[in-house]
């Protein structure tokens, strides 16, 4: 999608976030709507939008309840705004942040909506609880059973082992390996050494440490549950600790460990999207405008290898439809699921011949100065829904500070997803 010529520009004007929680700390006891309407109600109090009815919010989670099929309308009617706003569920795994700001700025660009809010929550620590087909089926045939006799010959036939839940799992359907599995796939096939990702990772701690130093987190985050920064954020890390860390996922060869890879984690996000007659007539500033978006997916069963390298197609259709080049940008956002992702993106996006056996061009090198100038996901966690909040945050405000330029976006997901976007000032 291009918001250029016909339609009418989609204007960013502000965020928020609560701090992101490794799983099983702060967060514990707090549900996706906890954080959700955390989110929200800064975002809320931050922009005076108490009481107003907005065009429409949208986001959703990754990990959710069965009670949370309607999550961001009652996450909305427990807000401070109008409770006639309306609000969708949303989720593309780790792009859903980002896909759901594309959904709202779509209804903006058309004049369907004058504004809206597109966010995204998770929590690793509060995951629903599964049982055993066994139970499920038996406890949903005695609901069906006409006689009380049938009834309790069914609950007869449930044995104590019925009873244990299964255990979530964070793996691809398809392959039965988890993300962390299919990176290290990732980084033998690409020769991404261990060395390289543990210094990507020792990095991106250091610029997250910087920036909240420096204040630029205050305004696009909401103090909640005792925290007001990740906690996942480790300032005193050096490159002979995380050396030290065994490997994660292949115990024997493997390259990737709890320090170079992003940590479960919770937390929710949210982002202020509106016309330009909007913002004028309520006063408020624009951080940046969203000009370009693009999803696409690619082929991992077979290519196991391939399972978070979909921006490869992403990113390159996106630019030829903006008639843009990949060196044009002041600030590159790339999701930090992990150290070895992102450097194998690069890899790719810089050879002509790992280009081509994905059928497209190179698109060339970019001053790694540039990117993730905040640091990332590898030092901010990753809450899937709220990482695209958390990104497109970052970035607009970078923009709006320099006061000109353009900023690029990649999110890499689950399923062989990704998406990208261009906001410029």
């Amino acid at each position: 999608m291009s918001y250029t010529n016909a339609y009418r520009r989609v204007a960013i004007i502000g965020a928020n976030r609560i701090p992101f929680a490794r799983h099983n700390t702060n967060y514990i006891n707090a549900s996706n709507q906890d954080m959700m309407v955390a989110a929200l109600n800064g975002l809320i109090e931050r922009y005076k939008l108490q009481g107003q009815l907005l065009g429409e919010v949208a986001g959703g989670a990754v990990l959710k309840h069965t009670r949370e099929f309607n999550l961001m309308r009652e996450s909305v009617l427990s807000t401070a705004l109008d409770p006639r706003t309306p609000a969708c569920d949303l989720q593309q795994a780790c792009d859903t942040g980002v896909e759901s700001a594309i959904y709202i700025a779509n209804k903006i660009a058309l004049g369907q909506i004058e504004c809206g809010i597109a966010g995204g929550v998770d929590s690793s620590s509060d995951v629903p609880l599964v049982f055993g087909e066994k139970l499920r089926k038996t406890l949903l045939a005695a609901r069906r059973a006409k006689t009380t006799g049938e009834r309790i010959k069914l609950f007869l036939s449930i044995r104590l082992k019925d009873w244990a839940p299964v255990p979530p799992l964070n793996v691809e359907p398809r392959t039965g390996m988890s993300m962390g599995d299919h990176t290290e796939v990732t980084a033998k096939y690409f020769g991404i050494a261990r060395e390289d990702q543990d210094a990507f990772a020792l990095v991106s701690h250091q610029k997250m440490a910087a920036a909240y130093e420096r204040g630029f987190f205050k305004d696009l985050m909401t103090p909640y549950a005792g925290l007001e920064r990740d906690n996942n954020l480790r300032t005193d890390s050096t490159l002979e600790k995380l050396a030290k860390l065994k490997p994660a996922f292949d115990k024997v060869n493997g390259t990737l460990t709890a320090g170079n890879s992003s940590p479960l984690t919770d937390g929710a996000s949210c982002v202020l999207l509106a016309s330009e007659d909007w913002a004028k007539a309520h006063n408020l500033p624009i951080l940046a405008y969203i000009t370009h978006a693009e999803v696409a997916a690619i082929e991992f069963v077979k290519e196991k290898q391939n399972l978070l390298m979909s921006p490869t197609y992403a990113m390159g259709r996106m630019l030829y439809k903006a008639g843009m080049k990949f060196q044009d940008f002041d600030f590159y956002e790339v999701h930090e699921a992990f150290a070895a992702q992102v450097l194998a993106q690069l890899k790719i996006w810089e050879s002509e011949e790992l280009s081509g056996k994905y059928g497209v061009k190179a698109i060339g090198a970019i001053d790694r100065s540039k990117l993730n100038v905040n640091g990332s996901s590898l030092a901010a966690g990753h809450p899937f829904a709220a990482t695209g909040g958390r990104v497109l945050a970052t970035l607009a405000k970078l923009l709006n500070e320099k006061g000109s330029g353009k900023g690029v976006i990649s999110v890499c997901a689950a399923g062989g997803q990704s998406v990208t976007m261009i906001l410029e000032k």
